[in-house]
This record gives structure tokens, C-alpha cells and sequence, in this order.
């Protein structure tokens, strides 16, 4: 297929926090403002703690990046300028109680219909769409994408301390997005008819308000004429950023190429895509993670060097798979988000300390 035609785009989600205590502080009105007269839409998210960007679309990896260190580093400036840090980690290491919710019609709904599942919320997630031609393409290609969701989430992980304790996990935020009733994998879906039906069932039962809460880790987008990747956090880094873009864009084209070629996803039990999900919020890059189509445990690394051959002629017609090796090298050989963070603390055993490493990251090669 013709890589022009997959192109790609990526939301990133950010915690604002106060510079000197790592603490969530609830200025993303104040932020958007700046942002705003700088001619940057930047978006509101659930709590007043959080901000999304939204980069443009592209056909390039590199143009991508460019733009991904651009925004962080201009938003980053107009934290600054109200008196906060922007920090990309998918959970803050200390946390209030509770997080206030934005003040729109929308998030008030959510959290007067949600209750402390929205004032616990303040989680970052990095989502990446790439371009499909019509939403039952979009729901087709997720069957494809249902066995590598897991190890998305594990190259990602970035939110390993919470609350200044070791959580255990690499990924927490992964265990507290899924008490949501919509979030986690989507299910196996035939058609688009069999998608619509699911959702209408889900809003007549009250257990989503809209079909903007359709959270599952990969669905078609309400916005855009794509397929929307939704399932790591925030990376630590725009390289760990463009490194899961661009795999994502790759397994999304050859997913395409399969359907094409009428080859069919594979198939994949339920219990054992939670068991792979569960394995990669625990131990991230560590160590080992679960195949979910052969149900094997295997070392992530050998996982990874699998999906990277399963999408190489994908990686070879976009001229990225360079671009993958090499990035891949170097977050294993220096660690993701989640790495960082326990490297940190295990060592100084305070989580500002640990705030301080991630919003070095966060804005490393501006």
C-alpha cells in the first residue's frame, strides 16, 4: 500500500505540576490562554492538572518529530510563564487526594455520572492515529491490532511511582484507566454494524454518557477519518513518542495489506489478552511478557524484535526502519519513562526527585 495514504497524527497528554513540590496544580484554563495567544489550540482535558496538544498530519517520521518537540517546548514555556512545570508522565508521583475536574458542561456530566473514577483521574495517555479510508476499515484494522496493544503499553510504560510510593507496576496508570466501564481492548468486531450496536447498547445502559467515551485502546475516531491508537502513556521522551507513532503507522499498514489480501486477524482469547495487558503494566520492559496469539511467555525483547519483522516491509516503504532499530536500541539501553522513574527512586527515594528526572525528559532535545 502507499504509505502517503497512511498518514499519521498524535495527542499527547501532560500533568502541570508545581515546580519546587512536583504537585499537581489545576491551571490548564491559564495555559490554554497563553498557548492560545500564541496562536497553539491546546486542549482541556478532564482535570484542571492536565493539557492535550494535537500535532498536524504527517507523512514523515521526521517531520513528526519535529513538531513534537516544537509544541512541548512551547507549551512547556507557557507553564512556565503561569508558574508550572509541564511534565509528561502518564501518572504524577505525588498526587492530591483528589483532582478537581475542568469546569465545562461536558466534564461536569462526567464526573457528577462517574464520581471519584473522574476526580481520581489525572492520567496521560499518548494517542496516534493514522489514516484509514472509512470507519469499517478503521474497525476491521483493530482485530489486527488487538495482540500488539500489550506490548504498545509496555515500550511505553511511564508511570511506575504514584502517591511517592514504587507502585509495582511500570504501567499504574494502565490498572486505574481500566476501571472505567469503556476502557481496555476493544473486542473482536466483524463489521462496523457489530461496533455501532455495541456502542448504542453501552449509552441506553448508562455506562458511557457519549460516544466520545468509547475508550477502548483502539477505535475509530469521532473526529477524524482514521484509526486511533489510544493505548500507551505518555512516553517520556519525543523519540519514545515518534518510536511508537511510527510502529503503530506500520502495524496499522500492514493490517491493511492483510485485509486486502483477505488473510484474517489472529485469533485471540480474551483471558489471555488481559493476562498480556496485566504482564506489560507490571513489568513494562523488564523482563518477560505474554504472546497472545500463541500464549506463550516469552522475554519482551524477542516480542519486540517480532513485531518489528511482522511490520518491516511496512517500516522499509516508509524508510523507517532505521529510524525503529535505532530508537528501539536506545530505550532499551537507557530505559522508558517507567525505567526513569524507578532508576530515580530507588535511589534517592523521593518522588521529586523523581518529577525532576521526567521533566528533564520531557523536554530533552529541545
Amino acid at each position: 500500500m502507499q504509505a502517503d495514504s497512511a498518514t499519521v497524527g498524535v495527542e499527547e497528554e501532560f500533568i502541570l505540576t508545581d515546580p519546587e513540590t512536583g504537585a499537581p496544580v489545576p491551571k490548564n484554563v491559564e495555559v490554554a490562554r497563553t498557548a492560545a495567544e500564541l496562536g497553539i489550540d491546546l486542549q482541556l482535558e478532564l482535570t484542571r492538572c492536565q493539557v492535550e496538544t494535537s500535532t498536524g498530519v504527517h507523512t514523515d517520521s521526521a517531520a513528526l518529530a519535529a513538531e513534537l518537540r516544537d509544541l512541548r517546548c512551547r507549551i512547556a514555556g507557557c507553564a512556565e510563564k503561569n508558574g508550572v512545570q509541564l511534565l509528561a508522565a502518564a501518572i504524577p508521583p505525588t498526587v492530591p487526594d483528589q483532582f478537581p475536574v475542568t469546569d465545562t458542561p461536558r466534564y461536569q456530566r462526567i464526573a457528577a455520572a462517574y464520581g471519584m473514577l473522574a476526580h481520581e483521574q489525572g492520567l496521560c495517555g499518548c494517542h496516534v492515529h493514522v489514516a484509514v479510508p472509512d470507519r469499517e476499515t478503521a474497525v476491521l484494522v483493530g482485530n489486527y491490532l488487538r495482540p500488539w496493544l500489550p506490548l504498545f503499553l509496555a515500550l511505553t510504560a511511564n508511570s511506575a511511582i504514584y502517591r511517592g510510593v514504587d507502585t509495582g507496576y511500570a504501567s499504574w496508570r494502565s490498572v486505574l484507566w481500566r476501571r472505567w466501564p469503556s476502557a481496555g481492548p476493544p473486542p473482536y468486531f466483524g463489521s462496523l454494524a457489530e461496533y455501532q450496536a455495541m456502542v448504542e447498547m453501552m449509552q441506553s445502559s448508562g455506562s458511557i454518557l457519549d460516544k466520545k467515551m468509547v475508550y477502548w485502546d483502539v477505535r475509530p475516531s469521532m473526529a477524524f477519518p482514521t484509526v486511533e491508537v489510544r493505548v500507551s502513556d505518555v512516553p517520556a521522551t519525543i523519540e519514545e513518542t515518534v518510536l511508537l507513532a511510527t510502529l503503530v503507522r506500520a502495524t496499522v499498514m500492514t493490517a491493511r495489506t492483510s485485509l486486502a489480501r483477505n488473510i484474517a486477524p489472529p485469533s485471540v482469547g480474551t483471558e489471555v489478552l488481559h493476562a498480556a495487558y496485566w504482564k506489560a503494566a507490571r513489568s513494562g520492559l523488564n523482563g518477560d511478557a505474554v504472546d497472545p496469539v500463541r500464549g506463550r511467555i516469552v522475554p519482551v525483547t524477542d516480542l519486540l524484535t517480532e513485531l518489528v519483522d511482522y511490520v518491516g516491509p511496512a517500516l522499509d516503504e516508509l524508510g523507517d526502519r532505521r529510524l525503529v532499530t535505532d530508537s528501539l536500541a536506545t530505550t532499551l539501553a537507557r530505559g522508558n519513562g517507567a525505567m526513569r522513574q524507578l532508576n530515580t527512586f530507588r535511589v534517592r527515594r523521593e518522588a521529586v526527585d523523581v518529577v525532576a528526572e521526567l521533566a528533564a525528559a520531557t523536554l530533552e532535545g529541545c
